[in-house]
């Protein structure tokens, strides 16, 4: 019995800080700032409505959470297809923190979808991470862009 116990405490705990390193790493590479921006650029080109939906949350108010939850979820679908045709840069992000972004955006989506019945505040703040996980992307095809324009 006090084996069952303490496989499942280690096991909890081991989910528990799994889950902590995961969100911490996701938040560190979306903090990580670029020697060049190139959101704007990216966003303007391919019309993507992410830097609007960024502006509305950053407003006082209410906001049609839904309207700019679907905005991200196309503008999400456009950036990670035309990142598909990019050719890779030598140097730069690495695959895997590609995915766990993209795990990331669909578990902020998840949760969004949760909080958004008990807290706009809550699923806003979803949102916002969602937005900058577009952003990132966004900001990932410009640097692929002009490294191969570069060479």
């Amino acid at each position: 019995m006090i084996e069952l116990i303490s496989t499942v405490i280690i096991t909890a705990s081991s989910v528990v800080l799994f889950a902590y390193w995961f969100r911490y790493t996701c938040l560190l590479i979306l903090s990580a700032k670029t020697a060049h921006d190139y959101t704007a650029d990216v966003a303007y080109f391919n019309e993507l409505g992410f830097p609007a939906v960024q502006a509305e949350l950053q407003q006082t108010g209410s906001p049609d959470l839904d309207r700019l939850r679907d905005a991200l979820d196309k503008d999400y679908r456009v950036v990670r297809k035309l990142l598909k045709y990019m050719p890779q840069a030598g140097e730069g992000q690495s695959a895997l923190e590609t995915h766990m972004l993209a795990v990331n955006y669909r578990l902020m989506g998840t949760w969004y979808q949760v909080s958004r019945r008990f807290s706009a505040n809550t699923a806003a703040r979803a949102l916002g991470e969602m937005s900058m996980v577009v952003a990132h992307f966004a900001n990932l095809m410009g640097e692929q862009a002009a490294a191969s324009a570069a060479a």
